[in-house]
């Protein structure tokens, strides 16, 4: 609790009593910044305010209800009885964590009092960034990673079947061959044998060497050589391919299920993080498939084989040899969940670097601006320092792990050692046998170890591939319509019916009505927060309204093929985009087929042509990294061309002349006026220039449509419009006045 409340709120307690939350309030009901507490005893609520002087409280008991809700940056926390409303409080969303908290201990302790056991304060951990409480043995905060984690499983990796199965063929070739290098790779150890007991050893007693048995026998030594090395090659060139095609489709899939995903997936993720999934989880796995799965097979096909192969030889001096294998199956069980989980958070920190990389890179003009370098480098050193830290103490597992498997392959070998010196003392076998025994355990146990460290690698690849199934198994919530309706031609006609919507908890807008002829300009007015955009938004489907219903020509657009309806919307923002590539290419982007002549048309008609041609190479100019080649007007004009090659029946118009000066906005302007005649119009402006040819005005206001009409209309009601109107009016002179509105004298004079 905030040390300026805590004396204060101590002072108030009973005996027994005890705090279980508390919410601070920012806010007042005129919505002015002030101060306040909310407190939730194990006996009743307590809360004041700033010009309160005295605490006021509420018993638990039956009817008593405490309810939150929030709209455009605002919370509202409200108490409630059988009768009436007993209190509010009004707090900023940087609360809102608190205010879920306290909610929750206010809910249980009315319950428990109600059943006649009140419930006791449990033992809660906070999370050190948002201070968000954490259950039981919870590490991250859920808040702060801004999804729950789960942790990824091994047999995530064989989702990764549907990317491998178009290639079986190559699949079963590369798994003969291993087969038979494997088997090749075999060969020489057990022709050790006859050339330790019928060559070196006859030839210490005194008996002549045999040059053809030698000659023969290390013939077949060569050729087993020969043979293991150039299937050996065969397999892994044919597995290599296949491996880079799988994580060449694993990407194209990922990237291609993005695209279809909604503009609220991308709310909540960096592009740091998803570069990093699409780039080097994919890449890992790539890596996993070519080398490590390729070497984890060929380890259990020589495993089998020469387990199969000493047993032959002597079954007891092979069932000494395998002694360590319960011992390192107990090892990699105990670590392989605490691997699994601890290289998943390793490629969560690690897209932490990546987002401050992709953040400071393309922001570094601001950086600069600001002089903020120390700054960003110091966020930098702080992220790298987190990844360092995970890296620690996941190491420390891993180091005590792998020369553990060591040293009991060490032992058994020596176990071996010792038991074949007394089986050869007993003549139960020979030196021969004993030579190639220890070569094949030598081989045995390398096997043993290298498969050990399968498990590091394994769990990074099930690591990385939950984190690309976690895209892949999102689904957009825009989804395509199981069966679409398809317009031949649309006019335009936009219907709206009580559209409400929400991000997150938080209510945009509710109860929004409103019809749009074909044709027609409507201007988009109203605070900022009060939903002007995001209602474009639900025009466009960027999202889906969560109640009501939005129809364009009478059919409501979740009927109709996405991609489809879009090409009918041309897009004009208050920060346009351009991407890296030519001028040309960036005014096609919306037609990619269109001919230069059709651009050059476009282009005239959005007054960039004079422009363009000034540049050095015209329409082949490059507009640079988002456009930076170009000015805030150039890149508008652009932008406005791109919207018009596509020839739109609907035209959204976000803020386009609110970042520039007054002459540029009068050469954007004239490309507007062209830009909307014969088309559905939807504006959005604070600066009344470009609302002047609406033929209406739609006031909105926390998310609900209060006025509609002209603009001589709405002055005359002197409602809300008329207040943003007037408050505009204050902050320009009277020459940007007249610019601001082309009205009559007489509508000027009443409006002052």
């Amino acid at each position: 609790m905030p040390d300026t409340w805590r004396a204060e709120v101590e002072s108030q307690l009973a005996n027994e009593e005890e705090i279980l939350a508390w919410l601070e309030i920012d806010l007042d009901v005129r919505l002015h910044f002030t101060q306040g507490l909310v407190v939730v005893t194990n006996r009743r609520l307590l809360a004041k305010g700033l010009e309160e002087a005295a605490w006021r409280e509420w018993a638990y008991r039956k009817g008593l209800t405490l309810k939150r809700h929030d709209h455009a940056g605002v919370g509202s926390l409200e108490l409630y009885d059988d009768m009436e409303r007993l209190a509010s409080w009004r707090y900023t969303l940087g609360h809102n964590v608190a205010t879920l908290r306290l909610v929750e201990h206010f809910e249980q302790q009315l319950a428990g009092v109600l059943a006649g056991h009140p419930v006791s304060r449990p033992a809660e951990a906070v999370c050190p960034s948002c201070k968000a409480p954490l259950l039981p043995g919870q590490e991250e905060c859920p808040i702060c990673t801004r999804e729950i984690h789960v942790p990824p499983s091994t047999w995530t990796l064989f989702r990764l079947w549907r990317f491998a199965k178009p290639y079986n063929g190559q699949l079963l070739a590369g798994f003969l061959l291993t087969l038979a290098s494997t088997a090749a790779t075999l060969v020489p150890p057990y022709l050790t044998m006859p050339l330790m007991d019928k060559v070196l050893i006859p030839y210490q007693n005194g008996a002549p060497i045999d040059y053809g048995v030698v000659a023969l026998l290390l013939a077949g030594l060569l050729g087993s050589a020969l043979v293991a090395w150039s299937l050996g090659w065969a397999r892994t060139y044919i597995l290599a391919l296949v491996s880079e095609r799988i994580g060449a489709d694993l990407r194209t899939t990922t990237y291609e299920h993005l695209m279809r995903l909604s503009l609220e997936y991308f709310g909540g993720k960096r592009t740091g993080d998803l570069m990093a999934r699409i780039g080097s989880e994919t890449d890992r796995i790539c890596v996993f498939l070519s080398l490590h799965l390729l070497d984890f097979a060929t380890d259990v096909l020589m495993i089998l084989m020469t387990a199969a192969i000493l047993f032959s030889i002597n079954p007891w001096l092979a069932l000494v040899t395998l002694l360590p294998l319960p011992f390192i199956a107990w090892m990699i069980h105990v670590v392989r969940d605490k691997l699994r989980t601890g290289f998943e958070k390793i490629d969560r920190v690690w897209s932490e670097v990546t987002n401050v990389l992709a953040d400071t890179i393309p922001g570094i003009r601001v950086v600069k601006a600001f002089a903020q370098e120390k700054r960003e480098a110091a966020r930098f050193r702080e992220a790298n320092q987190h990844n360092l830290a995970v890296n620690d103490r996941l190491n420390k597992i891993w180091s005590l792990f792998t020369p553990t498997v060591t040293l009991l392959t060490e032992i058994g070998l020596l176990v071996v050692w010792a038991f074949g010196i007394w089986l050869v003392s007993r003549n139960e076998i020979t030196v021969g046998v004993l030579v190639a025994f220890l070569a094949y355990i030598s081989r045995f146990y390398t096997r043993l170890d290298s498969m050990s460290r399968i498990v590091s690698v394994t769990q990074k690849a099930a690591a990385g591939a939950k984190r690309i199934f976690d895209i892949l198994d999102h689904v957009s919530s825009v989804p395509e319509s199981a069966n679409p309706v398809h317009l031949d031609q649309v006019q335009g006609g936009i219907e709206i019916r009580n559209a409400g919507f929400r991000y997150g908890n938080r209510t945009v807008i509710h109860g929004v009505d409103l019809t749009i002829a074909p044709g027609e300009m409507i201007g988009l007015v109203g605070h900022s927060g009060s939903g002007k955009s995001t209602l474009a938004n639900l025009i466009c489907r960027f999202y889906d309204v969560s109640e009501g219903s939005i129809k364009v020509d009478g059919v409501d657009i979740r009927s109709l093929p996405v991609s489809e309806y879009r090409r009918n919307i041309g897009l004009v923002l208050q920060e346009p985009f351009l991407f890296f590539g030519t001028i040309a290419d960036n005014i096609a982007y919306g037609k990619p087929d269109a001919t230069r002549a059709e651009i050059v048309a476009a282009a005239r008609a959005a007054h960039a042509h004079e422009f363009i041609l000034r540049l050095p190479q015209g329409y082949d100019s490059l507009a640079g990294e988002r456009g930076q080649a170009l000015s805030g007007g150039e890149r508008q004009r652009i932008s406005i061309a791109r919207a018009l090659l596509i020839d739109p029946r609907i035209l959204i118009l976000d803020e386009a002349t609110s970042s520039v000066d007054s002459t540029t906005e009068k050469e954007i302007q004239k490309a507007l006026d062209n830009l909307v005649q014969g088309r559905t119009t939807i504006a959005i402006a604070h600066r009344l220039s470009t609302l002047r040819r609406a033929d209406r005005l739609v006031v909105l206001d926390r998310g609900q449509v209060v006025e509609v009409g002209s603009h001589d209309e709405l002055m005359a009601s002197e409602g809300a419009y008329f207040r943003l109107y007037q408050a505009q009016a204050r902050n320009v002179d009277t020459d940007m006045d007249d610019k601001i509105w082309n009205a009559e004298p007489e509508t000027k004079e009443g409006a002052a």
